[in-house]
């Protein structure tokens, strides 16, 4: 009785290879040659049901261009900006160029109101309809590469880097002073303009942001 039992279950599963294409009888045959290697002794384990699919789908290779950021038309050379946002938030500042990474390149100038070179979105900008001539102030060596921090010197006692305040390189307050002396220049030739820079901009009660012109 259990020969015959064995021969109808061999049979049935000749019928299902028999039933596959010749891939998937592969599949099935190093399957069930697998399950009776690892299986023990004197007992064969049962091939599985399921098996992947021909068709494997992979994640095709995404390429990501990045395109240069579209400086606002109102934005150009020696545009007054009102700040809006960061540690300097409401301080007028002049637009000297637009940097390789989007940002906006501006200075106060330092010696008018304190706000030094710096690196700015013009998300968060208003461009104002005031304007002077910064054609003489020579920005050629500025890019995103100066602005970055430079790598922290490691102290054996973590008390005293913390009181520490990390200084200004000697080249970028000298960079800070050209730059000052050249935009004073050119400030000082429109009337009431330092005064203008030195103020910030407030909004008082009954005063609209959308209904002023800039």
């Amino acid at each position: 009785h259990r020969d015959r039992e064995a021969a109808e279950t061999d049979l049935r599963a000749t019928d299902r290879l028999g039933k596959m294409t010749g891939a998937t009888q592969k599949y099935a045959k190093q399957q069930k040659w697998s399950a009776k290697k690892s299986g023990p002794k004197g007992k064969a384990a049962e091939p599985s049901r399921f098996y992947p699919a021909d068709d494997v789908k992979k994640p095709l290779a995404k390429k990501i261009v990045r395109n240069p950021t579209k400086l606002r038309a109102s934005i150009t050379p020696g545009t007054v900006l009102i700040l809006l946002a960061g540690r300097f938030k409401g301080s007028r500042v002049i637009f000297l160029k637009q940097l390789e990474s989007g940002l906006l390149l501006v200075s106060g100038p330092f010696a008018i109101n304190g706000v030094p070179l710096r690196r700015v979105n013009q998300v968060y900008v208003i461009a104002t309809s005031t304007k002077i001539d910064v054609s003489s102030v020579n920005v050629s060596k500025f890019n995103d590469e100066y602005f970055k921090r430079e790598a922290d010197k490691k102290s054996g006692d973590a008390s005293e880097a913390e009181d520490k305040k990390p200084e200004l390189p000697e080249h970028k307050v000298a960079d800070q002073k050209t730059v000052d002396a050249a935009l004073a220049k050119a400030i000082d030739s429109v009337d009431m303009l330092k005064g203008y820079l030195a103020t910030k901009f407030t909004l008082t009660s009954g005063v609209y942001p959308h209904e002023l012109k800039f």
